[in-house]
């Protein structure tokens, strides 16, 4: 397939020349040209807690898009598809932690997690005061008895944006990471491919799937799912996707679900739109409200074709702040109309 970069050796700095130039919510840090951090209404750190996260490329635009007021303080900037090393991450928290303290927020992926464990010993040897809280949802990864080896998924969102609005309000260390344990274990993901991304580096498709098959709860590095089904409307497929997470994590009648419907890349925003109604529709069967969505492609992976839907059930204090202004290059203004509507 054809692709548009000037070499594999330099696409990354490349995609970060672009970003910084064109976003005023960012810049580069000092200490490391792939740490991004935040540049508009910067608070003080040593009043307010700072969040940090590294991740690899290629899943544009999280998390880079999702720096600035109200969200993450830092991105660390890896390789496609490979995670930051330690000791990027170490000047990530370096450059923006105060005395308030940090909090790494971690995907769970075995790189990630492996180097974001370290860093975080690194600084904390180093006298920083910075806690790892390791994020995931990806209810095909591992059953409900097992949570904590799930993958990290498009559900992390909510993370994100919840203790970013939460931190900007002036939470603690302690007050935010207990908030974000509180989150995650709300949140459930499944995701749909239907075709494969292609690597920026070998130009390959990632995986092949017959034309008449959708893989079920495919990751975003293309790690297998759950199983195959075949290709038929997609109402047949949200059911199915809606049942399952609502097996998993089942949220009673007359109850609401916050929702994100995540492309991954190759998908339109004509099938994105279709696939939320349908899982309005079906949320609705459930009796439960479907309020404040989020709807568009965040976590991609090179054009991949296909979906995830995250169910996150809120308390009033996490709807609040899921739907709080935010200022960052790539996170949506979340419905507050629909949300009204609908409470």
């Amino acid at each position: 397939m054809k692709k548009l970069f000037n070499s594999a050796e330099t696409m990354v700095d490349d995609m970060l020349d672009g970003f910084v130039s064109a976003y005023p919510q960012v810049t580069r840090a000092e200490t490391d040209p792939r740490v991004i951090i935040r540049q508009r209404n910067v608070k003080n750190p040593d009043e307010k807690v700072t969040l940090l996260i590294g991740n690899g490329s290629g899943h544009e635009p999280i998390a880079m898009g999702f720096v600035g007021q109200g969200m993450l303080d830092t991105n660390v900037v890896g390789d496609v598809f490979a995670a930051p090393s330690a000791d990027l991450i170490l000047d990530g928290i370096t450059a923006v932690s105060g005395a308030a303290g940090s909090i790494l927020l971690i995907s769970q992926h075995s790189g990630d997690m492996i180097n974001g464990r370290a860093a975080t010993m690194m600084a904390q040897d180093e006298g920083i005061n910075v806690l790892a809280l390791p994020m995931y949802d990806d209810i095909s990864a591992a059953p409900p008895t097992r949570k904590k080896d799930r993958r990290g998924a498009p559900g992390t969102m909510f993370i994100y944006k919840i203790l970013g609005a939460a931190a900007e309000e002036g939470k603690s260390q302690v007050e935010l990471f207990e908030l974000g344990e509180a989150v995650r274990d709300r949140i459930v993901t499944l995701a749909a491919a239907v075709s494969p991304g292609v690597s920026p580096l070998t130009g390959l498709p990632m995986f092949s799937l017959p034309e008449d098959e959708i893989f079920l709860g495919m990751g975003v590095h293309g790690e297998p799912g759950v199983g195959r089904v075949k290709v038929g409307p997609v109402n047949e497929l949200v059911d199915l996707m809606v049942d399952k997470l609502l097996v998993d994590r089942p949220i009673p009648k007359g109850g609401r679900a916050c929702v994100i419907i995540n492309g991954m890349g190759g998908t339109t925003m004509m099938e994105l739109l279709t696939i939320w109604a349908e899982t309005e529709t079906k949320l609705a069967r459930h009796g439960i409200r479907a309020i404040s969505p989020m709807i568009g492609s965040y976590v991609t992976t090179q054009e991949m074709g296909g979906f995830s839907i995250s169910l996150m059930e809120p308390t009033d204090d996490m709807l609040n702040y899921w739907c709080a202004p935010s200022d960052t290059p790539a996170f949506p203004q979340i419905n507050y109309t629909k949300m009204e509507q609908t409470s």
